[in-house]
């Protein structure tokens, strides 16, 4: 085995707390080594936006399966993970969505940290994460490393769109991420990350231009295995690189960031999970924290689908409006949310049998439920394959909220605004009872928004990481991903992640 010294420095002095914005790496005291699994971001399938879904399958998709599912009549779903320097935000859809104010809110509730707060993340990405070209908006930031603008150049479609949801009863707003993220439901022009008509994602906005400093590596291709542990500190990590294993020390931190599959099966076969688990699987256990791999959550996925008119519409498979509500007026913050697109957004169960019309267009509808889901491993090492169970329809209510945020889409995109380019509802349409209850279950899919598994909070016992994302019982291991979120925010999560990697940066330097 080959072993690696790399060293990453911490910061020798605090620098004003949490308000510090200079990257870790302007430091020439911290040396930091990236390991990314996949391969760099240079292909034209990553910049090119509006070829994302051909990034699904291929060599930049970790292709993960979730098991077959009783509740969604036994299919057993695709469970896509970006694989490439930029992770998700290489091969996403590029919409950008920060989080509701409830969601921080209960973040900092669940931690005991104020850090996370709404206040605080609406500050730090005023100041440091968004670079907004759109109108002045005080609640977006104009000079951080994102480029964020509002969908550009909006179709005819987009604005029927925003009418039909107005009308429908969801206020219209100046853009996504502002006022919108502080109310019960809205609509407005969706915002993304496309500049120039490429993708800016989060390592070409934060690491690419830094990656050629002395004191940066990036190395590509390297499947980390485990953390090696010695007493109660972290001190490196063992790799495999090519058909060869390789060991990268520590000096300072590690921390992993490899999203809500991946960094729970690191943490696990590093002796780090559920005591019991660990043990049927052949793994000393370093640490008994069940939290590990449990509280899996996600956005479920499903299409409303129109008969389209000969009006033009959208070519591009990315929506340019985002609709935001409640599917229980209870809830906190908007469980549910819909974007438009041209084409039918139905799944092949549910497409068998029916003749698709020749021009469709779809309200793609995401959710957030109750239940909850989990990672297991099946075997040690790398090599062996993950059990991958999402928990879709697992709580008693789930099944209701996905019927009713199916009716509020299918209310927006029957209203008159939306007459010219219709011509009737073709799916789900007025079915009701058993049959709307098996197309929901035949129909849903995920929204590839996969987080809680190393969740954050303040007891070991239902948590993995503390409110400075510091895996609990053990020292110079963090983590820094969307696993650590408690719950699904409002949207996607690609913003909230940049929310995570910007705090973990400030626990960092601050030498908390």
């Amino acid at each position: 085995m080959r072993r690696q010294y790399v060293r990453l420095y911490h910061l020798r002095r605090r620098v004003g707390g949490l308000r510090a914005r200079r990257p870790l790496s302007e430091d020439g005291a911290a040396r930091i080594l990236v390991l990314e699994a996949g391969g760099d971001d240079s292909s034209e399938t990553i910049s090119q936006p509006n070829r994302w879904p051909a990034t699904l399958g291929s060599n930049l998709d970790w292709n993960f399966v979730a098991e077959r599912n009783p509740l969604l009549n036994d299919r057993a779903i695709p469970y896509s993970m970006g694989k490439a320097l930029g992770g998700g935000s290489s091969i996403n859809v590029g919409t950008w969505s920060r989080g509701h104010k409830a969601d921080w809110e209960y973040f900092a509730s669940e931690t005991g940290d104020a850090a996370w707060g709404y206040d605080s993340v609406r500050r730090l990405c005023v100041k440091s994460i968004e670079a907004w070209t759109g109108e002045a908006d005080p609640l977006r930031g104009r000079n951080g490393a994102m480029h964020i603008q509002p969908a550009a150049n909006p179709h005819p479609f987009a604005f029927a769109v925003l009418d039909a949801a107005e009308a429908a009863g969801l206020p219209r707003f100046e853009n996504a991420n502002g006022k919108l993220m502080e109310s019960n439901a809205g609509c407005a022009v969706a915002d993304e990350i496309i500049l120039e008509g490429r993708r800016k994602s989060v390592y070409r906005a934060y690491l690419y231009p830094r990656q050629t400093q002395a004191n940066v590596t990036v190395i590509t291709g390297v499947n980390v295995d485990r953390v090696i542990i010695e007493g109660r500190r972290a001190v490196g990590v063992e790799c495999i690189v090519g058909a060869q294993r390789h060991i990268f020390h520590a000096a300072a931190e590690v921390i992993l960031s490899l999203g809500a599959i991946n960094t729970p099966r690191v943490l696990m076969q590093s002796g780090i999970g559920d005591a019991d688990h660990l043990k049927a699987v052949g793994i000393p256990v370093t640490e008994n924290l069940p939290a590990v791999g449990a509280n899996l959550h996600d956005h479920v996925a499903f299409g409303c689908v129109w008969a389209a008119s000969d009006a033009e519409l959208p070519k591009a498979p990315r929506s340019q409006t985002a609709s935001f509500w409640k599917t229980d007026l209870a809830l906190d913050s908007p469980d549910a949310f819909a974007y438009s697109r041209g084409g039918p957004a139905i799944s092949p169960e549910n497409a068998a049998g029916r003749s698709l019309p020749a021009s469709t267009w779809s309200l793609v509808v995401g959710l957030r439920l109750q239940g909850r889901g989990r990672i297991r491993l099946t075997g040690t090492g790398v090599e062996a394959p993950l059990s991958i169970d999402p928990g879709y329809l697992s709580h008693p209510g789930d099944l209701a909220r996905v019927a009713a945020a199916a009716e509020m889409a299918r209310e927006i995109g029957n209203q008159p605004a939306l007459g010219a380019f219709r011509t009737a509802e073709f799916a789900p349409g007025k079915l009701t009872g058993a049959e709307l209850e098996n197309y929901l279950r035949c129909g849903l899919g995920t929204f590839w928004h996969q987080c809680g598994t190393a969740r954050s909070g303040k007891d070991a016992s239902t948590s993995v990481v503390d409110g400075r994302l510091r895996v609990h019982g053990l020292d110079r291991l963090r983590v820094a991903d969307a696993s650590v979120f408690p719950r699904a925010t409002s949207g996607n999560t690609m913003a909230p992640s940049v929310v995570v990697g910007e705090l973990a940066a400030r626990f960092i330097r601050v030498r908390d």
